[in-house]
């Protein structure tokens, strides 16, 4: 057996070795480490919604009346009313007839593709999905079939050749609408076509686009009025809503065979109902006008960061991905931001493919301009190099890098 201080040792050497980094205050736009302020960019709270003292309040309002926890499973205990009233907003929020919590997005997705296919199924997924994905893929024992990131080429001929190869197989496709290490699209109204076109269902994970894209903040499927198209629209409740939890809107039956089949569910205690109350709380306020004007602004910001710092400017998310290619140069520019004052992650295999090590900027709308404009500004002064030849041994051809 291989100890584990080797292992620590070889991930040391790699640059791949990850320590838990304590702060001294609440995770917001700024943060405090080691005693010093650093303007926060590693977040995922896009909308500045973690801080927000509605969200808080609705938070103690839910604890008073709910408790600190649902002690055991709902299928156990029942299903509490936050629990209840927050599916149902989901449901009607994504043009689906119901909607289930989990307590994580990871949850969420490990429960329901094993409920949904089998082993004599398929699986077809674009090759950058989130982990949380690709495991619940090899959960599910289906046959796996990946495509290159948004190849749509390739994943028709996929399509084409496992429907020519059974007529009734369930075939799954699984998709993210903005990837979380890279912050681009995917092309979803043309995978929707497919879709239909080869009888295969969909499930689009929508985790990093809640709150950021469409007209009331529910994400790309509403903002190309694709929601009534889409077998399973997948979401958490822990980036942009500013909380914790994940969800699936679907069909009712589809639910139903969840609520009886999704391990992650059955077997798992229910998240806090004070967590469901603040969520319902938080997706209304996505939804209104006061969400829409925290989305404009968060559009400012990334104008804001695209025009002092030159650099992407045509990304439409809030999401930055700077490839920097090795890990030495990505810690190198981590560490060098963070000494002038800003926290800026440098992100490395396995959460992206080797090779491609990189520092991912994430903006809200919570920045303020002149943090912003500093970030722009430490960019543009040189901190991406190290002098390294960018190389780390690795042709990037990881398959699904875990």
């Amino acid at each position: 057996m291989t100890a584990p201080v080797g292992v620590l040792r070889q991930l040391a050497a790699s640059g791949l070795l990850r320590t838990l980094r304590p702060l001294d205050s609440p995770a917001g736009v700024e943060v405090i480490r080691d005693g010093r302020t650093l303007a926060n960019f590693a977040s995922n709270d896009y909308l500045g919604l973690a801080r927000d003292p509605e969200i808080e309040a609705a938070c103690i309002e839910g604890l008073r009346r709910y408790g600190a926890g649902s002690a055991a499973s709902r299928l156990l205990c029942g299903s509490l009313p936050p629990h209840r009233a927050l599916e149902e907003f989901i449901a009607a929020a994504k043009h689906t007839a119901a909607a289930l919590t989990f307590a994580s997005g990871f949850a969420t997705a490990i429960g329901a593709i094993p409920a949904i296919v089998g082993k004599a199924d398929f699986i077809v997924l674009d090759k950058l999905c989130h982990a949380c994905l690709v495991d619940g893929a090899r959960l599910s024992a289906a046959t796996l079939r990946v495509f290159p990131h948004n190849d749509l080429r390739k994943l028709a001929r996929l399509l084409g050749a496992i429907r020519a190869r059974s007529a009734t197989a369930r075939i799954l496709v699984l998709t993210e609408s903005v990837f979380s290490m890279d912050g681009d699209l995917c092309p979803l109204r043309e995978i929707v076509d497919l879709t239909d076109a080869h009888d295969a269902l969909l499930m689009v994970d929508e985790a990093h686009a809640i709150g950021v894209l469409g007209e009331h903040g529910m994400g790309l499927a509403e903002a190309l009025g694709l929601q009534p198209r889409i077998a399973f629209q997948m979401g958490t409740l822990s980036k942009a809503v500013g909380l914790a939890g994940g969800f699936l809107a679907a069909s009712r039956d589809w639910i139903d065979l969840l609520i009886n089949r999704a391990r992650s569910f059955v077997f798992s205690t229910a998240a806090p109902p004070a967590m469901a109350h603040a969520a319902l709380t938080s997706l209304q306020l996505i939804r209104s006008r006061q969400g829409a004007a925290r989305r404009a602004t968060l559009r400012e910001n990334l104008a804001t960061f695209q025009h002092h710092s030159g650099l992407l400017t045509s990304h439409a998310t809030p999401i930055l991905p700077l490839v920097l290619g090795s890990n030495a140069a990505a810690l190198h520019a981590s560490a060098a931001l963070e000494a002038q004052g800003l926290l800026v992650p440098a992100i490395r295999f396995p959460t992206v493919p080797r090779g491609t090590a990189r520092l991912r900027i994430s903006l809200s709308a919570a920045h303020s301009r002149a943090a912003i404009r500093q970030l722009a500004q430490a960019l543009r002064s040189g901190v991406l190099s190290d002098g390294s030849d960018g190389s780390d041994g690795s042709d990037g051809s990881d398959l699904l890098h875990s």
